[in-house]
């Protein structure tokens, strides 16, 4: 069966912040399971757009401003506040 995707609420580029604690769940390589990949609140932007295969869901890579590239859903990011 073929996932229906879900059409994007963000879009890349686009100024966010990390809406919880984002906690590496072992898919990030460069650093250690369960470690503290940004903090609530922290800054970030859209660098790319895509889905889960499986499920069709929205899937954003974020970029931070130390550098670290994260790979998120939409229940983990808002739009930033200026």
């Amino acid at each position: 069966m073929k996932a229906h995707f879900q059409t994007p609420k963000y879009q890349w580029g686009q100024a966010m912040q990390a809406a919880v604690n984002l906690v590496n769940d072992g898919s990030h390589p460069q650093v250690a399971a369960e470690a503290l990949l940004a903090r609530q609140g922290s800054p970030c932007e859209i660098v790319n757009v895509g889905a889960v295969q499986s499920t069709g869901h929205p899937v954003y890579l974020v970029e931070f401003a130390d550098g670290l590239v994260v790979g998120v859903l939409e229940d983990e990011i808002l739009p930033r506040e200026n």
